[in-house]
């Protein structure tokens, strides 16, 4: 058993966090921004809650954070209240966090001037992947700390993979958006094709599915999608702050994306339709509006 701090209760990390108690055994205190979430959580899963990420991370082994963004991330880490304050020689910090791999190499920076290990390690998975314990994490950083952590990680996970040093995992978590974009995309004009054309489209996925076509999205999102219901996944407006972070990528490495900002500008569109909170299957309704 370990002792592990959890910073950010969202839909994500409030279960994955359940898992580090329940299934991995682990002595947990968990931090939200509002603190009621965390008092509910305790409540709920038998861990304990604390005021502030400093409070919640103080004589720690292990700190995990999933919270919005990059400033969100500085806040509970180097911010006046944050964890990288309290956080004890030789822990490890590990942040879940889809975030700029700029920031996780900051934040590698920081923490090894505090004397302790800082891993990048963003999931894929959604939040029925954190509910059910089988996410994938794709984590940046050094061999030794990530060994020490693997075990803990894999309270929520089914595949963990060390990608390479700091700012890897968000890197491979870029990729991960970037192929899913265009395969969502491909699945929408397909139905949409296929409605146009008069065919039964669960019949058509029936059989193409079994094929070079099939995808997760597919076997996952290809009955909602014809059915024109979009609230059972990951939300447009987090795509899009995703899809953000590739594309400024992009551009300090070179890399031609042409595809991506091209899905990203039809995501905008779904914005503008209303369906900021729909899931990212929503492609179909702008083809369909």
């Amino acid at each position: 058993m370990a002792s592990v701090a959890f910073l950010g209760l969202g839909v994500m990390g409030y279960p994955m966090a359940g898992h580090l108690k329940n299934k991995g055994g682990h002595d947990v205190t968990v931090y939200n921004r509002t603190a009621a979430k965390a008092e509910k959580w305790a409540a709920q899963h038998g861990g304990a809650f604390a005021a502030t990420p400093a409070e919640a991370a103080q004589g720690k082994d292990f700190v995990f954070a999933c919270v919005g963004n990059d400033d969100d991330l500085r806040e509970v880490t180097t911010g006046a209240r944050g964890a990288f304050g309290s956080l004890k020689k030789g822990a490890i910090f590990i942040d879940n966090t889809t975030a700029s791999a700029e920031v996780a190499r900051e934040l590698d920076t920081a923490a090894k001037a505090g004397g302790f290990h800082f891993l990048d390690a963003p999931v894929s998975g959604g939040q029925a992947g954190a509910e059910n314990g089988v996410l994938t994490v794709m984590v940046g950083g050094e061999q030794e700390p990530f060994e020490r952590a693997r075990p803990v990680i894999d309270s929520f996970a089914r595949m963990v993979g060390l990608m390479g040093p700091a700012g890897a995992g968000q890197l491979t978590k870029m990729i991960n958006q970037i192929c899913i974009a265009g395969l969502v995309q491909g699945l929408a004009e397909g139905i949409h094709f296929g409605k146009k054309a008069g065919l039964d489209i669960e019949k058509v996925v029936d059989v193409i599915s079994k094929g070079a076509a099939g995808s997760w999205q597919m076997e996952n999102r290809h009955k909602t999608m014809n059915a024109g219901k979009y609230d059972f996944g990951f939300a447009v407006d987090w795509m899009r702050k995703d899809l953000g972070i590739c594309l400024e990528e992009a551009d300090r490495n070179g890399a031609k994306l042409p595809v991506t900002a091209l899905v990203d500008q039809f995501y905008k569109d779904v914005q503008g339709m209303g369906g900021k909170r729909w899931d990212t299957s929503s492609l179909l309704a702008r083809l369909e509006k």
